[in-house]
């Protein structure tokens, strides 16, 4: 299966300038781990990424408040991504060698398309295929390793 296939198509998307509590909030009501992060919402264009382990890790481990802005915790660019017609093992190598659970679709132009997440691999692919893919990406992902 490709990319485009699989991947959960116009995430949610936030702007490094929004207010961190935007990023929380989205996690929270779409019961996601991730929100990509884009220059502005109509070019799409990506430019980093919040994870539920940033916000932790790098803001209320650090005691900051809610009123910080994405763009100060976030992941910036340059991040793994994956064309649409990139295929499931490229994706999962991706994910493996990078160490994360999701992996942003883009556009030639670095255009947010869509998002594979660990979760998509378990649910659209053959179980014979899934369960393999899983378990590289669960193993190559430490719980206890901050990326700051």
């Amino acid at each position: 299966m490709k990319a485009c296939d699989i991947m959960t198509p116009r995430p949610f998307v936030v702007l490094p300038t929004d207010e961190i509590w935007k990023a929380a909030e989205i996690m929270k009501y779409e019961d996601v781990g991730g929100v990509p992060v884009v220059e502005d919402t109509q070019t799409q264009r990506l430019v980093g990424i919040i994870t539920d382990r940033d916000l932790t890790i790098r803001c209320i481990a650090r005691r900051h408040t809610a009123r910080c802005t994405v763009g100060e915790h976030m992941t910036p660019a340059p991040l793994e991504t994956v064309l649409p017609g990139a295929e499931t093992a490229e994706i999962v190598e991706k994910m493996e060698s990078a160490q994360v659970r999701r992996i942003p679709v883009v556009n030639e132009r670095g255009e947010l398309l869509g998002i594979v997440a660990e979760v998509d691999l378990a649910m659209k692919l053959a179980p014979a295929e899934a369960l393999p893919a899983r378990k590289r990406v669960k193993t190559a992902t430490p719980p206890g390793v901050a990326k700051l």
